[in-house]
């Protein structure tokens, strides 16, 4: 395992040591159904990354501070954004411990560009989410080149689940087996969309930039999977779990 790899791990570390002295922020920790908490998506990121946490420097300070090497700096953007990108991982993937790896492999990705990409003002929550979609896309290509960093990651905080917890959990993964394969009729690039501007409720501009396109295409290509997944759900059915408009889970 490379030096930088060493630094990574220690890095998360912070992050998960900050987050699970909160329950609030514990970011693998939940309720089965946290695939569509409105905690972790929309207005309150928007807030959080701007103006950063009780007193916190905002997300554009961490990166900078990051960028230089200061290992608590990314571990504090981790406990800021690790439930959100895990909540969108699990939405793409429909697998709890799945969606686990891909978001430490997401943040590991992050962490080896911290030095060389330039993010916008205000726009780390978006590249994040841009990185995440690139991870799913290559999940396994991704995995198998962060094998070793991703083995020696210290292990999340264990919860006592209930047998309740547990079956909504598997629950939880069918329902969105289900809405996935109403999916599979989208293009990929609409599926992108549908999932970055319905299911984590990013705007067109912070969509755009997470999928490097012009605003308009972001628009156009919402659209385009709205209309079709009318024209799917026309009769049976479907279009109300493709389309969720409400959270259904406390986190």
């Amino acid at each position: 395992m490379s030096d930088e790899d060493g630094l990574f791990i220690d890095a998360l570390a912070v992050g998960m040591g900050r987050a699970s002295a909160s329950a609030a922020s514990v970011p693998f920790v939940g309720k089965a159904s946290a695939w569509n908490s409105r905690r972790c998506c929309g207005h309150e990121l928007n807030d959080i990354r701007t103006l950063g946490v009780m007193g916190e420097p905002n997300d554009n300070e961490l990166w900078r501070r990051a960028a230089s090497g200061e290992a608590e700096a990314f571990g504090l953007l981790y406990e800021r954004h690790a439930r959100a990108i895990y909540n969108y991982v699990f939405r793409r993937c429909a697998d709890w411990s799945l969606a686990e790896d891909l978001t430490s492999a997401v943040f590991l990705e992050a962490y080896r560009r911290r030095s060389t990409v330039a993010i916008e003002p205000d726009k780390v929550l978006p590249w994040l989410f841009g990185v995440a979609t690139n991870v799913l896309r290559n999940q396994r290509r991704t995995l198998r080149r962060h094998d070793e960093a991703l083995r020696r990651l210290p292990p999340s905080e264990p919860t006592q689940a209930t047998a309740a917890e547990a079956a909504a959990r598997v629950d939880a993964e069918r329902r969105m087996e289900s809405v996935l394969a109403a999916l599979e009729a989208l293009p990929e690039s609409d599926r992108d969309v549908l999932a970055l501007c319905v299911w984590s409720e990013l705007s067109y501009e912070d969509a755009a930039v997470a999928l490097r396109v012009p605003i308009g295409t972001v628009r156009s290509r919402l659209s385009r999977a709205r209309t079709r997944l009318a024209e799917l759900a026309d009769g049976r059915g479907h279009e109300r779990d493709v389309l969720p408009h409400e959270g259904v889970c406390e986190s």
